[in-house]
């Protein structure tokens, strides 16, 4: 008898959680969210409860995810950008401070500025994803004749599935994900833009925030665009806990939808900017 035994990412959780905490908060202190201490303080160090376990795991991409969709949500709700960009400034020098003094990431980021000098050591992921990318063109070589995944590429069916994409389906196909992806922004901005209270407000750019990053990461590690950091591509990749938690999100987003109605609640400037980016 088999026993299968069901692995899920407890961080996976904290990205739920992050976003679910900030809505809450920012809609009981709505008055509050601009002072220092209820408006920037208080729900940085809430974020940062859950986020510090995750980074001593050595995991910066999930924690980088998670502060930077965080940061976004304390923007529309008010918080002044005069203690967030610093807080932005201090998080990517201690990201570079990290990356600099871990041997993996300094290796990562050496074969990032120069890939095709170390594309048998550190570079070989990016290398061999380039390789996938240029042999299936315009047109790509076929469902499942792609020969990248067969053992050339790392990690094909996961972090750098992308790169298969355009090597069996082609350009057409990788400009199409793309391209759905921005359909997803667009339409879950659209629905937060229209929720009944703050709280769905918050929580919708928040959903719409995590699934945009986490894509955007992931297509700019697959094509070469920024260092190598492994971060699935959401609803593609092969894995069961983000999958769990993008479909989540979608829920809440379908929620937000259904539960809605025009636009008319209390909100803070950047709130109202957004609202009139999104309209025009």
């Amino acid at each position: 008898m088999n026993l299968v035994i069901l692995n899920f990412q407890p961080s996976e959780l904290a990205k739920i959680a992050s976003l679910l905490f900030l809505a809450w908060w920012f809609e009981k202190h709505e008055l509050s969210a601009g002072s220092f201490l209820r408006g920037f303080v208080i729900p940085l160090a809430g974020i940062g409860l859950l986020v510090v376990p995750i980074l001593f795991q050595i995991d910066m991409g999930t924690t980088a995810l998670i502060v930077a969709c965080s940061m976004c949500v304390m923007f529309l709700a008010g918080t002044s950008l005069k203690w967030l960009l610093p807080m932005v400034v201090i998080g990517l020098g201690g990201i570079i401070y990290l990356a600099t003094h871990i041997d993996e990431r300094m290796g990562r980021l050496i074969a990032f500025m120069d890939p095709s000098k170390y594309r048998l050591g550190e570079g070989l992921q990016q290398w061999q994803a380039l390789i996938a990318f240029g042999s299936g063109g315009v047109d790509g070589l076929g469902l499942g004749e792609g020969r990248q995944k067969m053992l050339y590429l790392p990690y094909a069916h996961t972090d750098f599935i992308f790169p298969m994409i355009g090597e069996e389906l082609g350009l057409k196909f990788t400009l199409a994900t793309v391209v759905a992806y921005l359909i997803i922004f667009i339409c879950g901005t659209q629905v937060a833009l229209n929720a009944r209270d703050r709280f769905g407000v918050l929580l919708g750019f928040g959903c719409v925030m995590m699934l945009a990053l986490q894509a955007a990461v992931n297509i700019g590690v697959t094509t070469s665009l920024i260092p190598n950091k492994g971060m699935p591509l959401p609803f593609i990749s092969f894995g069961g806990s983000d999958l769990v938690m993008c479909f989540f999100l979608v829920g809440l987003l379908v929620s937000i939808h259904r539960h809605g109605q025009p636009f008319a609640p209390s909100v803070s400037p950047a709130l109202r900017r957004a609202q009139q980016y999104c309209r025009l």
